[in-house]
């Protein structure tokens, strides 16, 4: 069962070694946690449905409280404290469960008959406010795609799988697997989130060196619209005009509701795995990633912690025999104090495997980097898709935990690292607060990389006040990263919370350019309104 209030399966949980809790505890203070709403008393709060009645659609509508609750808010830290403290401010009257392109086309004619404002949702897993109900007297249908979950159509030939949109990653995977096939498109989020919710937030996956972004993956589909429905053919490239399927790519739901998603897969590798170095500090840690990615080494995933995240890692990672082992080994090798660790990835057939890790391990030398094999890496890989499950120990503790991401380009990503680091840092001072940063480079590209910083500070004696000191931590860091060079968003797309920074990033012309085509397919802004554009 998923949990109603919280990231994930209420059976999987992921806990914080006594090492850790000293970590925090000596870094932040020690944590006081504040009380967790129950489920039937939120329940008890959820008012009566606005919806109104039509018999097109009514078999497709669930009005109960719990499923309103369940499709209310996705997974910001706004959206969890909401949650926790269970004033959740605009529900849902109703959740709306297709199965069908035909059946989403009766909704959106349902919508305009009765000026109801139609939120899409995939998976839930926004950390933007995505799917979040706007307050007002309009009522509010979520629609649902979760049972448009299947693989349509396969075309081995052009190597092309067709999915319904509301997929979730381990189904596509699972789908595709079957048929010795796979996609390559793993976010974090994976085991929750959705195809259609990739395309409509222009995801990344951690492999993505490899398979590629998610608009490099999206071949065509379906939209369903006010103005109709557009089909957009796969073809492999074209010089016919602009890319429709570009426009329709971080659209977020402001369009039309995808329901069909074409992609292009690839073969199941013969090899995958996945290495760690570590490199004495984060200049030669930063030289020896770019140069990897600028050489174009072949590998599929590449991540640097800096100084500060690899301490972190190291101090939750359990085992403290172990590691004070590992700690050292680095040490005799010239990691000791502000060493930096880097993983990497490695997938494709056997021997281009080995000499792929031949050129890499030849790199990371030439830049002082200590190599420590698989063991790490296979640690990594185990966890990949279940750390966000450490909100959850953190948040018992009396800790709250949120990230910040961006992309810039090689020449600015120390300026922008440092000055967002310190913002976030410095930010809660005048409370007698310390937040604990620290940042990785999750995405790299020949011009410029990722950055992904993570930050952690002890809530405060009310719901009210922690909301406060993240709303402070949130928008000055992320008006500095829009005035410094930074998107406001490499991966998590810009949702509600990010829509006040877009104009800044885009510009007037280009913001006109994006509400035009809004006014055209959806010309009386029922679908999802404030998310994108406010």
């Amino acid at each position: 069962m998923r949990r109603w209030n919280g990231w994930g399966d209420e059976a999987v949980a992921l806990d914080l070694p006594p090492e850790g809790d000293d970590f925090l505890r000596q870094r932040i203070g020690q944590g006081t946690p504040l009380p967790d709403a129950d489920l039937a008393a939120v329940c008890a709060r959820v008012p009566a449905s606005r919806l109104p009645a039509d018999p097109a659609v009514d078999h497709l509508l669930d009005h109960t409280p719990e499923t309103r609750i369940r499709h209310a808010r996705g997974q910001s830290l706004p959206d969890w404290l909401a949650m926790r403290s269970g004033d959740m401010g605009p529900f849902p009257d109703g959740v709306a469960f297709p199965e069908s392109s035909d059946e989403v086309t009766a909704l959106l004619a349902y919508a305009r008959r009765h000026g109801v404002h139609l939120i899409p949702y995939g998976g839930g897993t926004s950390v933007v406010g995505h799917i979040n109900p706007p307050a007002g007297a309009q009522p509010v249908l979520t629609v649902a795609l979760s049972r448009m979950n299947r693989l349509l159509d396969l075309d081995e030939e052009s190597r092309l799988a067709t999915f319904g949109a509301g997929t979730p990653g381990p189904l596509v995977e699972s789908q595709l697997r079957a048929r010795g096939y796979t996609l390559g498109h793993f976010p974090q989020s994976f085991e929750l989130s959705t195809l259609g919710g990739w395309i409509a937030s222009r995801s990344s996956g951690q492999q993505s060196l490899r398979y590629g972004r998610i608009e490099q993956l999206f071949a065509g589909g379906r939209l369903e619209t006010f103005a109709g429905t557009l089909i957009l053919p796969t073809v492999p490239a074209s010089s016919a005009g602009p890319d429709v399927r570009e426009m329709i790519l971080g659209s977020e739901g402001r369009f039309g509701i995808l329901t069909e998603a074409s992609v292009r897969i690839s073969q199941l590798p013969e090899h995958e795995s996945f290495h760690v170095v570590f490199f004495p500090d984060w200049d030669r840690a930063r030289a020896a990633c770019r140069q990897l990615v600028q050489d174009r080494v072949a590998l599929s995933m590449l991540r640097l912690s800096n100084a500060r995240e690899t301490e972190t890692q190291l101090a939750l990672a359990g085992h403290p025999g172990l590691i004070r082992l590992l700690e050292r080994f680095l040490a005799v090798r010239g990691a000791d104090q502000g060493k930096c660790l880097m993983t990497f990835g490695i997938t494709g057939r056997r021997r281009q495997c080995r000499a792929t890790l031949a050129q890499a391990r030849a790199v990371c030398r030439s830049h002082d980097g200590v190599y420590t094999g698989t063991r790490l890496g296979r640690k990594w890989a185990e966890k990949r898709f279940t750390m966000p499950y450490l909100r959850e120990a953190l948040w018992q503790r009396g800790y709250a935990v949120d990230t910040l991401e961006t992309a810039t380009d090689w020449s600015n990503v120390d300026a922008l690292l440092n000055r967002i680091e310190h913002n976030l840092s410095r930010q809660l001072s005048d409370d007698g607060e310390h937040t604990h940063v620290f940042t990785h480079l999750s995405h790299v590209y020949g011009q410029g990389c990722s950055i992904y910083t993570t930050y952690v500070f002890r809530v405060a004696d009310s719901y009210e006040r922690t909301l406060e000191r993240w709303r402070r931590l949130k928008h000055t860091t992320s008006e500095l990263i829009v005035r410094h060079g930074g998107t406001i968003s490499h991966q998590h797309g810009v949702g509600k919370d990010h829509a006040p920074y877009l104009p800044i990033e885009k510009g007037p012309l280009a913001m006109a350019a994006i509400q035009a085509l809004g006014r055209h397919f959806d010309p009386e802004a029922l679908l999802n309104p404030g998310t994108l554009m406010e």
